[in-house]
């Protein structure tokens, strides 16, 4: 699904984004913004990279970072929670209006917390719950990361057909 498919998605359903990116960097907020109008929908992004801003910016239990490290399915539900929550409540949004979104993983090029490089983990929280998805990508940290990105898309409209 490409940037402004979701975009259209959201828009239609009147429904506004936040993004919490780890390996990312920013690359999903960048992808969805080089869309026109994309401000339309997308509130914005957090880079939390180091685990200590997962923590304070987003909300994650430091005690879960702690024993699972970062790259764990419920570091990304808390992301994904936690940046819903804190930019429905800075914009003064019903959180059932945002759905927020987040990546963390391993891009490379070594294994971190005991996981190999290529682990993904992506998760949407919305009026509906939160899914997570566990991906296993290959390639250099180019690759990964734009993989993710592409399964980040994928799995907003995913996230909807359920």
């Amino acid at each position: 699904m490409s940037a402004k498919e979701v975009l259209d998605l959201l828009d239609s359903k009147g429904l506004k984004l936040a993004i919490a990116e780890s390996l990312t960097g920013g690359m999903l907020c960048s992808e969805l913004v080089s869309v026109a109008g994309a401000s339309n929908v997308v509130l914005g992004s957090v880079v939390a990279y180091q685990s200590g801003l997962k923590s304070s910016a987003l909300g994650v239990n430091p005690d879960l970072l702690a024993t699972q490290g970062a790259v764990d399915p419920e570091v990304a539900v808390q992301m994904a929670e936690g940046i819903r929550s804190r930019f429905s409540l800075q914009l003064l949004l019903p959180t059932d209006k945002v759905l927020g979104v987040s990546t963390t993983g391993v891009a490379g090029p070594v294994e971190q917390d005991g996981k190999p490089v290529g682990t993904v983990f992506i998760a949407v929280a919305g009026a509906k719950g939160v899914q997570v998805w566990e991906e296993h990508f290959s390639g250099d940290r180019a690759v990964i990361r734009t993989k993710t990105v592409e399964a980040a898309l994928s799995h907003i409209r995913e996230y909807f057909s359920k």
